[in-house]
């Protein structure tokens, strides 16, 4: 990948599972989690080393109640936040 980059999660809105993919260009530790509205997190998706390349993670909701959801991706050089929504 050229970029550091978060895909908006597929689909969206969704119920209970969504994918969230993202790219890093170079091998990096990355830090994926989702924040409930408050900015508390509640999962956290995928930690640690990652050689660069395109990933994709299945979240599963179903223990969460219906609403907006925030998720970031962070690495030493950069951090992307998107927004979800769960609908039961």
């Amino acid at each position: 990948p050229a970029s550091f980059e978060l895909s908006q999660n597929y689909p969206n809105p969704f119920n209970p599972t969504t994918k969230i993919k993202f790219s890093i260009p170079n091998s990096d530790i990355v830090s994926l989690k989702v924040y409930d509205r408050l900015g508390k997190e509640v999962s956290d998706l995928a930690g640690g080393f990652r050689n660069a390349g395109t990933y994709e993670i299945n979240f599963d909701a179903s223990h969460l109640s219906s609403g907006i959801y925030f998720y970031k991706l962070e690495s030493d050089n950069s951090t992307v936040v998107k927004k979800m929504m769960l609908l039961k």
